[in-house]
């Protein structure tokens, strides 16, 4: 682990395995970290915050150490693709063009880092008082991030974080512990002082608890599922820490009768297949208008079965395996389920039966038609699950869109753009795109969700927003202050 800038072990001397889900077997081991090493974690942290080093340091210096972090985190990239790949089955190549991609949230919000104004406030009531704000960093955050993304997600919430003055906490999923790991190794190489980035590993039950109830956490930024989210908040209730939370989603792709079929079928099979729909944003609700149902179901279905499964590494594979034991049971219980409610399997639905994919965790691109009602689709699965919904006219199809605990992403696929603009204000989601289907999140575009998706917004300068408070300063001009317990005079 990464603590005070220097590398330690758990205080509990205990280690755990770390499983690359394509062979099954252990590939690295990690410290077992435990509520003393987050105590001494997050007291590095606040000593750094209140370091003269660290505290006087000027926007244009933390500009400079972001900008050479996101040299080492383009530099280091075939090492992060490949600690993510062992550890999670995403394929490798698009793994490596991300990992490059991903420097750009540092150099992007390296320019954040000298810019982070405040406002002078008009009076109307006098010119003899002057008020401003300044923006100031929030203090010790603690960043946890899940095992689908994590590489990403762990961008997304130091580049900002950083950028505001603040110092990190972060723990990573006990599934993908690697590159949190390694980007701290990057920080310190870059030049931040000892203390502004640590990282403590292990079970989140042992090290996540006590970080959500510190009482020196200031800012606690999660990526998981809604039912974690809701302990999330729980916990840092006890402390009135400032909290982003970004959630589950269980997101609409909807398909009207006069959208490009080609490109829609394309953009509905990559929206929910690509990483094994094992993320946040995957379009795992098709709405079908009713025209076109049969045809697309049957082109998408004719395509999902010959997603090549295997070897993450292989530059011939498509889609490689769930991330790990927990999840693949998962996704066959909702896939039983979802036919005992009556759902109908078109294609996949049970672990392949290839000997050569015997070893990995792995699970076939599967597509059911079912009914809004059904838990299958209001439930987020977080695997390769579509469910097939039809509908007849605009309002129909809003409706269904809307109706889940939901509102984290949407789709629409249509040539009709007034159609279009009009679905988009009334669709209840963070993020919707129309005619193409989940983009990675820029560093510039904000990212989050509504309802039980999460509080708050990522990337972008609504982060700086979120890693930084508001203060608000006022100065009395008047030459002399007056006396208010003193009558006036007659």
């Amino acid at each position: 682990m990464f603590v005070g800038g220097k590398w330690v072990d758990s205080t509990s001397g205990k280690y755990f395995d770390v499983l690359n889900p394509y062979t099954g077997r252990v590939w690295a081991r990690a410290p077992r970290g435990n509520a003393e090493d987050v105590n001494r974690a997050v007291a590095s942290a606040k000593e750094a915050l209140e370091s003269e080093t660290w505290r006087e340091m000027t926007g244009a210096t933390r500009r400079n150490l972001l900008l050479a972090l996101g040299r080492l985190v383009e530099q280091n990239a075939e090492r992060l693709a490949l600690a993510e790949t062992r550890s999670n089955g995403k394929l490798y190549g698009g793994n490596l063009q991300q990992s490059k991609m991903f420097s750009e949230f540092f150099y992007y919000y390296a320019g954040w880092a000298d810019k982070l104004v405040g406002e002078t406030i008009p009076l109307t009531e006098t010119r003899d008082i002057f008020c401003y704000t300044i923006r100031e960093p929030v203090g010790v955050v603690a960043a946890i991030t899940p095992w689908n993304a994590p590489l990403l997600l762990s961008a997304m919430k130091m580049a900002p974080a950083l950028a505001g003055g603040n110092t990190l906490v972060m723990k990573p999923s006990r599934y993908t512990p690697l590159t949190a790991i390694i980007l701290a190794e990057l920080a310190s190489k870059a030049g931040f002082p000892p203390g502004v980035v640590n990282v403590v590993t292990g079970i989140g039950s042992e090290v996540g608890d006590t970080l959500l109830r510190h009482r020196d956490v200031n800012k606690v930024s999660f990526t998981g599922s809604t039912e974690v989210g809701r302990e999330v908040l729980r916990s840092v209730s006890e402390n009135i820490a400032k909290v982003t939370l970004e959630l589950g989603g269980k997101s609409p792709n909807i398909v009207f009768d006069d959208a490009e079929m080609d490109n829609a079928v394309n953009g509905v099979l990559g929206g929910i297949f690509a990483f094994s729909g094992q993320v946040c944003v995957a379009g795992s609700r098709v709405l079908l208008q009713s025209g076109i149902a049969d045809e697309f179901v049957e082109r998408l279905a004719r395509r999902a079965r010959t997603i090549k499964l295997g070897d993450p590494m292989e530059s011939q594979t498509e889609m490689g395996p769930i991330a790990n034991l927990d999840q693949l049971a998962k996704v066959e219980k909702y896939v039983e389920l979802g036919q005992k409610e009556g759902g109908v399997v078109v294609c996949g639905g049970k672990r392949p039966e290839d000997p050569g994919l015997a070893g990995g965790l792995f699970y076939p691109p599967t597509i059911m038609r079912v009914k809004n009602s059904m838990r299958v689709a209001q439930e987020e699965i977080f695997g390769p699950v579509v469910g097939i919904i039809e509908f007849e006219e605009d309002e129909e199809a809003i409706r269904l869109a809307n109706d889940t605990p939901y509102g984290l992403a949407a789709g629409i696929w249509t040539t009709n753009m007034r159609r279009a603009n009009r679905m988009v204000h009334r669709l209840k989601a963070g993020t919707v795109w129309i005619n193409t289907y989940g983009l990675l999140p820029a560093a510039a575009g904000p990212f989050g969700g509504y309802k039980q998706s999460g509080v708050g917004r990522e990337n972008g300068s609504e982060a700086m927003k979120e890693y930084t408070q508001l203060k608000c300063v006022w100065l009395d001009l008047h030459e002399k202050i007056g006396d208010i317990f003193t009558p006036p005079s007659t």
